[in-house]
């Protein structure tokens, strides 16, 4: 459960293939290399490199059986033959810790659920074509695939009997059609493809590319197998997670069933189908995002999360519990000022478990219904790679045991267990790997803001073997988001910066989540703020501490981070080199292009585009141009619909035009996450790298912008 809709950044080698990128410069030099030197694999090497990437596993999506004796997770792991993440799942006994590959070994494997008595286990698995629903038996270990659906199952449910399966699937529809071509085509020839058309709003989406016409609509199946039924239709997307009414009569989902739903993203209620009549019944109606429905195991009531939609581009979500019908809605979270990022009913329907952010780190707390909160779980952590504040995830037994990621700055996502307060580790995806390398040591800093005090805190990555009161060149990363936190999390691009002997600044200036909403809020119709003053306070309290070198600072940060990186080299020349990374440039264009469409104008800046011009230019990095002198790399996936390739374009042309050193790279079938495939995330890296040591030495700023 995400506390806004759309995030700009909101966000997986024995030998790298050598023209993953090809960057070059405007003179046809090449930027670097994958690995700079060719296989580090010819000797030993203690240092985190690109082709370790490789190596490392991650643990997502631990699912507890009902009586807390078995684990189901989810293991993302590297293949260097596809140059892919891969999805596996495996079994644990929480006991022994005994590990068994459960699924996957043909096609990948994910999104286990447990059956309400745990004899069962429904996952989706790719094995023999598509991605289709499957049920293993663990008494006897047989799988049977129930579904051959056109589209991916998602939200995978059971019914409280055991039944069915309830799961949420796209619906194709029919393009729009405007005219005809010509019907006289001769047989054999060859004619250009069909024209495209569309009337959708937001027609492409990132991470999906052009969106084929159709609607996310809810289905079941029995749990034994047959026809699937759909309970849902209309132009309108039905979305999960569901849940089910305790007589299995019932089917709730989240819905924005509005006329509107195109141009007013930020609404949607919560709607229950019944499964016989597919009667529909709208139990939530305030202007404003209710969704998460999820039904206590006694059927008596309903939590759900959701806010009063302020128009603001953050709203902490809230947590609110219901009687079954809908009746009696009450806010469970009015003095708690943090948002859940998940939530779960305790056994006995008296409490829910939920997992929250608090200054960077992740929680699971369990919630009362009188609204009192004690944490139950610390150190959950999720990622994958260079995914440093995304926060894992957790299940809970009936008996109160608690599974869940967790790991730290120098261990990856493991699977961990709660019991009675004592938590232990049940997986070691990467012993073998990390006994060999040395992975920088990360502190938390803080400072007050030179803008008005308030404190600022970040995570310092120092270099392996760091020798105290050693000056260091610095390089401050600024996360996406920008409704985001950096945490003690895991993350390949600081570790492969760190190796290369830089301390790495990991900031969350305001705008950040896990501080309180007031925070968060702070940038509201006025981003990038003040995020100018809060990060240079915390790089001059690095500098105090006697651990960065001023005369070696470096800057560069992806999505709100790459439009931070752009808003900062438009205002100072403190910094060495730059490289922004998927920025928004131009606020007028992102407002037009991205695929948040309805979205980022009213929210982000306050207006349409044409409604206040002189705003969105106010705010936009490229009107700071003129003022650039940092040498300035520029990289972005090829397919980002997000902060689209033409947002890196234009900041690139610009700077070119304005005579400042710069480099465009396009990362090949990469979405706005730029780095889904190891070798990329390993040549990106390697990339910054070499563009911050071209100018470590040998160039010098000239006047200070102002």
């Amino acid at each position: 459960m995400r506390s806004t809709l759309v995030a700009l950044g909101a966000f997986a080698l024995i030998a790298v293939p050598p023209a993953v990128l090809n960057a070059q410069t405007s003179d046809g030099t090449p930027v670097a290399s994958v690995t700079g030197k060719g296989s580090q694999r010819t000797g030993p090497n203690s240092q985190l490199t690109g082709e370790d990437l490789f190596d490392i596993a991650y643990a997502t999506d631990p699912q507890i059986s009902p009586d807390g004796s078995t684990i189901i997770y989810t293991r993302r792991q590297s293949d260097i033959m596809t140059d892919r993440v891969v999805n596996s799942l495996w079994s644990i006994d929480v006991a022994s810790g005994e590990e068994r590959p459960f699924a996957g070994n043909e096609g990948a494997a994910f999104g286990a659920r447990w059956s309400p008595d745990g004899s069962r286990v429904a996952y989706v698995s790719t094995q023999n074509g598509g991605a289709q629903l499957w049920v293993k038996w663990m008494d006897s270990g047989e799988a049977v695939k129930l579904t051959g659906l056109p589209n991916s199952p998602m939200n995978i449910t059971w019914s409280p009997d055991g039944t069915q399966i309830a799961y949420v699937m796209m619906v194709d529809d029919n393009a729009p059609s405007l005219g005809s071509a010509p019907s006289n085509r001769p047989e054999g020839a060859t004619w250009a493809d069909a024209l495209q058309i569309t009337d959708l709003v937001n027609f492409r989406a990132d991470g999906a590319g052009e969106i084929k016409p159709g609607f996310q609509k809810i289905f079941v199946i029995p749990a034994t197998g047959g026809a699937p039924r759909q309970l849902t239709f209309g132009p309108n997307h039905d979305g999960g997670p569901l849940s089910w009414s305790a007589d299995e009569a019932r089917v709730f989902f989240s819905s924005n069933r509005n006329p509107n739903w195109q141009t007013d993203p930020v609404e949607a209620d919560i709607w229950s189908v019944d499964t016989r009549s597919l009667g529909l019944v709208q139990l939530t109606t305030r202007d404003g995002p209710d969704s998460g429905a999820q039904v206590s195991p006694d059927g008596s009531m309903i939590a759900y999360v959701g806010f009063d939609d302020e128009g603001r581009a953050y709203e902490q979500t809230e947590i609110y519990v219901m009687n079954a019908d809908g009746s009696n809605s009450r806010l469970l979270t009015g003095d708690w000022d943090f948002s859940p990022d998940a939530m779960e009913w305790d056994a006995n329907s008296r409490a829910l478990y939920v997992q929250y952010d608090k200054r960077g780190e992740t929680f699971v707390a369990r919630m009362s219904l009188d609204g009192s909160v004690r944490d139950v779980v610390e150190g959950v952590s999720g990622g994958g790679l260079d995914r440093p504040y995304t926060g894992g995830s957790f299940s809970v037994a009936d008996n109160g045991t608690v599974a869940f990621t967790g790991g730290t700055a120098t261990r990856p996502p493991e699977v961990k267990v709660t019991q009675r307060g004592n938590a232990r580790y049940l997986t070691r995806l990467n012993a073998s790997l990390l006994t060999t390398k040395r992975l920088g040591e990360v502190r938390a800093i803080t400072t007050p803001s030179s803008h008005d005090g308030q404190e600022v805190q970040g995570w310092l990555t120092l270099p392996p073997g760091y020798t105290e009161g050693t000056r260091v060149p610095l390089i401050l990363e600024i996360h996406g988001g920008p409704f985001a936190a950096y945490g003690p999390h895991f993350s390949t691009d600081n570790q492969l910066y760190a190796a290369s002997g830089y301390a790495v600044l990991s900031a969350n200036p305001r705008g950040s989540t896990s501080y309180g909403e007031g925070f968060a809020q702070e940038i509201d119709k006025a981003y990038p703020g003040q995020d100018f003053d809060d990060l240079i306070s915390i790089v001059d309290r690095a500098i105090e501490l006697g651990i960065a070198d001023p005369d070696k600072l470096f800057v560069t940060g992806g999505s709100g981070g790459g439009v931070l990186t752009s808003w900062i080299v438009g205002k100072t020349n403190r910094f060495k080199a730059a490289a922004t990374q998927k920025p928004v440039i131009n606020w007028t264009t992102q407002a037009l292009t991205a695929d948040g469409t309805g979205y980022f104008g009213l929210y982000w800046v306050g207006s349409r585009p044409w409604e206040n011009p002189q705003k969105f230019w106010d705010q936009s990095p490229l009107s700071l141009i003129g003022n650039v002198q940092t040498p300035t790399l520029v990289v972005v996936g090829g397919e980002d619909y997000r902060t689209p390739v033409s947002e890196a374009v234009q900041y690139y042309s610009a700077l070119q035009l304005a005579g400042v050193p710069t480099t465009l790279i396009r990362v090949p079938g990469a979405s706005h996450a730029i780095t889904a495939r190891p070798s990329q995330s390993a040549a990106k890296a390697s990339a910054i790298l070499a563009w911050f040591a071209r100018y470590a030495e040998g160039w010098e700023p000239g006047e200070p912008a102002e």
